[in-house]
């Protein structure tokens, strides 16, 4: 049971940093689709660079479990933000589950907060202090 704790973290971490990492690659790809896209809820496309820096830098650094609980709580606000932004259940019913979905990442990511990384992370490595 506690090998299997102990991989638990690193491969929650990778589930959880997945959609960041992948998102903030399709932001680039599709880029003005996706400035169009934020600027029509109301969101300035000129915040679009941060965004992508957001999803891509933090998903790697909890993908690495690097400064995790500094990085969880931003990610779990970032999460928080975009539901109440992009996923507005209260005048669209089709939203509520990527709403729902970016709440429970959220959680995912204040448990992180509340735990630290885990094992095989950065920051519980002997070499990094």
């Amino acid at each position: 049971m506690d090998k299997l704790q102990q991989l638990s973290a690193p491969i929650g971490r990778l589930f959880l940093s997945m959609i960041f990492i992948f998102s903030g690659f399709t932001k680039i790809t599709g880029y003005a689709a996706t400035q169009g896209y934020m600027e029509s809820m109301g969101v300035p496309g000129m915040l679009l660079p941060l965004v992508i820096a957001i999803e891509l830098l933090g998903g790697i650094a909890i993908l690495l479990g690097f400064k995790a609980r500094l990085v969880a709580i931003l990610m779990a606000g970032f999460s928080v933000v975009s539901a109440l932004l992009f996923h507005q259940f209260w005048i669209d019913e089709s939203q509520m589950n990527p709403f729902m979905k970016n709440i429970a990442m959220a959680g995912g990511f204040l448990m992180i907060f509340a735990h630290g990384a885990g094992a095989y992370s950065i920051d519980n490595s002997n070499t990094h202090r």
